[in-house]
């Protein structure tokens, strides 16, 4: 894999190490070579890209951008809108209906309208888009980016071709990751490398981000800094929090926790969220397993809506106490 050079060195590395071409991406091997085809055939469809954060629908379309259009053709042939743009109605019959409409001196081709996050416009625009898309088909490619499927209407679905992207793997992060450390001269560790992907979630950019934050901060790139840096409970807490919910008294638990959240400056949100991984990997029986997880759905429904986290501490305290009661203690043998 051979991967660009990195430019301008005071952009955020997440810009500064974006694939410049289709043979650059890391992931979704499938799409890239389906669309590979697409283009070496000059049978671009419009395509619809969806899936999380950080996955690379942006980098992808980009890339094929360039690959289609030389430089100097590229900002007369590419439009690009942003949710940050005005995408309403009056933009769909403006500004994207002038752009779809007027032809190209070039021989090649047709130009290519990016719609970015197009799950945040409005039913009204989408189905002004909708006529566009098949009035100037001749002329136009369309590419919409979202996040959720759901939100883009059926009528614009049905004339793209969709292609969804999955979070990354840890093996397809790697050597992106590696290949960023070493041409930032970065010292990191392998357990900062694993804290930085398990962090991610599958989302690159976030990846990215989070080292070079945590780079800037700290000498060393290790787990506990990647924690710290981002203000999320390490592995040790998680443990000795769950530990404490467990087995020690209501007082006992929810002063030791409380003493944590405010030592390391920990919200909530984030210690039940690693409370409810670390739940499964204990052996529960299911009916208390069941119960824990329901009331701490209604404990983070109403943490989102923006009670008292002391409040809402006591509360889960108080779950795992009434959990607690229905395990079962096995009985002593003589």
């Amino acid at each position: 894999m051979t991967l660009g050079e990195p430019v301008k060195p005071n952009l955020p590395w997440v810009e500064k190490y974006r694939p410049s071409t289709l043979n650059e991406l890391i992931s979704h091997d499938d799409i890239v070579k389906t669309i590979n085809k697409f283009i070496k055939e000059d049978q671009l469809p419009h395509l619809l890209f969806y899936g999380p954060p950080g996955t690379g629908k942006t980098s992808t379309i980009l890339a094929c951008a360039k690959q289609l259009y030389p430089k100097a053709q590229f900002n007369s042939m590419v439009m690009e809108l942003n949710a940050s743009d005005d995408r309403g109605i009056g933009i769909v019959r403006g500004q994207i209906l002038n752009f779809a409409s007027t032809r190209t001196i070039f021989k090649s081709g047709y130009k290519l309208i990016i719609l970015d996050e197009a799950d945040a416009m409005t039913n009204d625009a989408q189905n002004a888009l909708r006529r566009i898309i098949e009035k100037f088909t001749e002329n136009v490619r369309f590419c919409l980016i979202c996040n959720y499927l759901g939100k883009i209407i059926p009528a614009i679905q049905s004339r793209c071709t969709r292609f969804r992207f999955g979070p990354l793997d840890f093996e397809q992060i790697v050597p992106r990751l590696n290949y960023v450390i070493a041409k930032e001269c970065v010292k990191a560790t392998e357990d900062g490398k694993r804290a930085l992907i398990d962090l991610a979630g599958g989302d690159m950019r976030k990846v990215l981000n989070v080292l070079q934050a945590t780079a800037t901060a700290f000498d060393t790139v290790n787990e506990d800094n990647v924690y710290t840096c981002v203000g999320h409970p390490t592995k040790s807490d998680m443990t000795n929090v769950v530990k404490w919910l467990l087995n020690s008294s209501f007082d006992t638990a929810y002063n030791m926790i409380h003493q944590l959240q405010i030592n390391k400056g920990l919200a909530l949100t984030d210690i039940l969220q690693e409370v409810h991984n670390y739940i499964h990997r204990i052996e529960l029986p299911s009916e208390v397993l069941i119960e824990l997880l329901e009331k701490m759905a209604d404990l983070e429904n109403r943490l989102t809506s923006g009670t008292s986290e002391k409040l809402q501490l006591g509360s889960l305290v108080g779950i795992f106490h009434i959990a607690r009661s229905k395990i079962p203690v096995p009985e002593a043998t003589s």
